[in-house]
C-alpha cells in the first residue's frame, strides 16, 4: 500500500476521459488575441467560457495601470497583509470597493477563493450556524469547514426550506448566517434574495451574499444581485471576486459592521497569504472605476447573453432556468457531452466542460460564459458551431 492508492478511482476515472476526450486534460492556451480570442492547442479560438464577462483583461487603460505600478513597486510584495504587503494601493482599493458599494468597511484579499475561506472560518464560530444553499460554491463549502461552525443546508433557492429550518433552529438561542450567491456559477440562476432577506430579519440571522458572478453584471450600478433586488441594508456582508467582471485575480468582503476589521487579525488565510502584487492592484482599481463609469459594457454583455441563449433555446438544447452570461447546456448524458465538447473544439469554440460531482444535478453541463467583448458575428459563429456539434451527435446516436 502506497500514500497515492487513495487515488486509484481517479485516476481510472481520468484514464476513462481521456480515452473518450484526450484534449480535456491537455488544453494550453499559447497565445491571448483579445479579450474573447486565443490560441489554443494551436487551434484560433473563440473562449465562450472565460468569466471575462465586460472583457477587461485586454483594457487598455487597465493594461497601463497594472505596467506604470509594476515599474513603480515591482512584481510582488513578498509578504503577507499583516507584515510587509500594505501597501498603498490596498488601502486605496478597500476605500474605493467601500465607496462603490455604499459600505463603511472592506477587506481585499488575495483571491476570491481565499476571501470565502477567511469569512466563513472567521465569523462563525463553535456553537454558531452556517445555514448555505446546496448549490453554493466550492470555496464557499470549504471555507465552512475549515471554521468550528455548524453547517447545514438548504434546499437551492428553496425559501420555504430555508425558512422551515430558521424556524427549527430559533430555538437554540444562537447566531446563524444565512449564506446564497447573486448569481449560481453552474447554471446562472438568480437566488430569491428580497425573499430571502425578508426570512433572515424574521428570525434574526445575518446574511453573506457571494457576488462573484454578479458584481459588474446585475443592478443599476453594478453592484449585484443585493442592488437588483433593492436588499443592499440587508445583506451585512458581500464578498466577491476581481476574477471575473474585472479581469484580474483577488477578491473582497464589504460591510457595514464596524468589527469587520477584526477579521483581519483572527483569519488565518488572510495572515498567512502574500498580499496581491502592486500590478493587480492596479489594474482592479482601474476596472472598478470603469465598472462604474461605463454601464454601455453591462448593457452589451446582456444583450450577448440574450442572444446565446435565445439561439441554443431555438435549437433545442436544455439550458438553464433563465438567462444570463452564464449560459448553461444540460446533459444528462456524460459521454454526449463529452461529443459536443470535442466537436465545438473542432469548431474553434471553446467552452467549460462540466462533469458530475462538480454539477448540481448529477448531469454534465456544457457551461458558456458571455462577455461584452463578444461581436455579433462570434455569438452567430458559436450558435452554428452548437448546430453543427449536435448535428454530428444526433447522426453518430443514429448510425
Amino acid at each position: 500500500m502506497t500514500i497515492f492508492d487513495k487515488f486509484d478511482q481517479l485516476a481510472a476515472a481520468r484514464q476513462a476521459l481521456e480515452e473518450n476526450c484526450g484534449d480535456f486534460f491537455n488544453m494550453v492556451v499559447d497565445d491571448i488575441i483579445s479579450a474573447t480570442e486565443a490560441v489554443v492547442n494551436g487551434r484560433r479560438m473563440i473562449l465562450a467560457g472565460s468569466n471575462n464577462y465586460l472583457g477587461l483583461s485586454f483594457d487598455s487603460d487597465c493594461i497601463e495601470a497594472a505596467c506604470e505600478a509594476t515599474r513603480q513597486a515591482g512584481t510582488g510584495t513578498t509578504g503577507s497583509r499583516m507584515a510587509n504587503g500594505t501597501f498603498s494601493g490596498h488601502v486605496a482599493l478597500e476605500k474605493e470597493l467601500a465607496q462603490f458599494f455604499k459600505r463603511r468597511h472592506a477587506i481585499v484579499f488575495s483571491t476570491g477563493y481565499i476571501a470565502n475561506l477567511a469569512m466563513l472560518s472567521t465569523l462563525v464560530g463553535p456553537d454558531e450556524i452556517i445555514l448555505l444553499d446546496a448549490d453554493c460554491h466550492a470555496s464557499i463549502y470549504d471555507g465552512c469547514r475549515l471554521g468550528k461552525a455548524e453547517i447545514i443546508r438548504f434546499r437551492h433557492n428553496d425559501i420555504n426550506d430555508l425558512e422551515k429550518r430558521l424556524k427549527r433552529l430559533a430555538k437554540r438561542n444562537t447566531n446563524i448566517l444565512v449564506v446564497v450567491e447573486g448569481l449560481y456559477s453552474m447554471l446562472g440562476d438568480r437566488a430569491p434574495l428580497s425573499d430571502i432577506a425578508a426570512v433572515k430579519r424574521k428570525y434574526g440571522a445575518y446574511l453573506l451574499v457571494d457576488e462573484a458572478h454578479s458584481l459588474g453584471v446585475l443592478g443599476e450600478n453594478g453592484r449585484g444581485l443585493a442592488e437588483e433586488a433593492g436588499v443592499e441594508d440587508e445583506a451585512d456582508f458581500i464578498v466577491g471576486t476581481f476574477s471575473k467582471s474585472l479581469g484580474a485575480i483577488g477578491g473582497f468582503c464589504v460591510s457595514n459592521h464596524q468589527q469587520l476589521d477584526l477579521v483581519r487579525y483572527a483569519s488565518r488565510p488572510y495572515v498567512f497569504t502574500a498580499s496581491s502584487s502592486p500590478g493587480v492592484i492596479a489594474s482592479t482599481r482601474k476596472a472598478l472605476s470603469i465598472l462604474h463609469t461605463r454601464p454601455e459594457l453591462r448593457r452589451r454583455l446582456w444583450d450577448n447573453a440574450n442572444m446565446l441563449y435565445q439561439k441554443l433555446q431555438d435549437l433545442g438544447f436544455s439550458l438553464g432556468p433563465e438567462p444570463s452570461p452564464i449560459v448553461a447546456v444540460r446533459q444528462q448524458d456524460k459521454e454526449e457531452a463529452l461529443a459536443i465538447w470535442n466537436a465545438l473544439v473542432q469548431h474553434g469554440v471553446y467552452v467549460n466542460l462540466v462533469l458530475p460531482p462538480a454539477t448540481p444535478d448529477g448531469g454534465a453541463l456544457l457551461r458558456c460564459s458571455m462577455s461584452a467583448g463578444h461581436t455579433a458575428e462570434q455569438i452567430e459563429h458559436i450558435g452554428q458551431a452548437f448546430a453543427a456539434a449536435h448535428r454530428t451527435d444526433q447522426a453518430a446516436q443514429t448510425g
